[in-house]
């Protein structure tokens, strides 16, 4: 046996195996038996498969790569958006740039902007399905204009406690965290409380008439929207170095 072994015998025997299609019609012979359907079913009902599929399911190392394989497209997504957004920013002024700038443009706010509008008022149905639920146990709210007015005051009160607490607190929303926008004051550190209530009070304004309010943005060597010209606030980049004065 083994001299046989060590003469080209063991590839001869294999080439002419799949020549002749050896494990196919093995494979079709089985099948059209029944026998390997009945093999398979046996496998996939016995205890120690699923125990062994339990095991896999649970493993610590599957836990950690599917961790790893969700964070990955997630970060590929976002930066993919940001990349975007960032390009459009430059593409949507109305004026050459000789080099980049640190300031964020219309593109990329507008982005950053949307995803904590979606927070928000994610947020408000959610406390609004609340309190409905627990005004159903004492009647319903009347007149319905009132029902209105309340709805719309605290969706402006949720909202103004958000950005206001964000942008004095850390200096950027989770919006604007995704894409890596930072808000800073005249001494290149997040705005002061004040600051930010003053640029909160500005964001409405120049959201009523169509966004209109923004549209310096396009214009102005910063790229400051009618909420930082109040304000005394820009909105960078946070990859970019800034320059020595930050507002004039």
């Amino acid at each position: 046996i083994d001299r046989a072994f060590a003469t080209s015998l063991p590839e001869e025997v294999v080439q002419s195996a799949v020549r002749r299609q050896v494990l196919d019609r093995v494979v079709a012979e089985l099948k059209a038996s029944g026998a390997l359907d009945r093999a398979v079913k046996e496998v996939l009902a016995s205890d120690q498969m699923r125990l062994a599929i339990k095991e896999v399911v649970e493993s610590p190392e599957l836990r950690a790569a599917l961790a790893r394989q969700t964070t990955g497209l997630a970060e590929e997504l976002v930066g993919g958006v940001r990349t975007r957004a960032a390009q459009l920013d430059n593409r949507v002024e109305r004026r050459d740039r000789p080099a980049p700038v640190p300031y964020a443009g219309a593109a990329t706010r507008a982005a950053a902007f949307g995803i904590d509008a979606s927070v928000v008022f994610l947020v408000f149905v959610s406390l609004s399905a609340l309190v409905a639920l627990v005004s159903t146990l004492f009647g319903t709210l009347r007149p319905e204009w009132l029902v209105g007015v309340l709805l719309t005051s605290g969706l402006l009160l949720l909202a103004g406690i958000y950005f206001v607490t964000f942008w004095s607190g850390a200096g950027q929303t989770p919006g604007m965290r995704l894409l890596r926008l930072r808000l800073l004051g005249p001494a290149g550190r997040p705005p002061s409380f004040a600051r930010s209530l003053v640029r909160a009070v500005g964001t409405v304004i120049a959201i009523v008439p169509f966004f209109a309010g923004y549209l310096p943005v396009l214009f102005d060597d910063r790229r400051r929207g009618l909420p930082d010209l109040l304000a005394g606030t820009v909105v960078v980049y946070e990859e970019t170095s800034l320059p020595d004065s930050l507002t004039g």
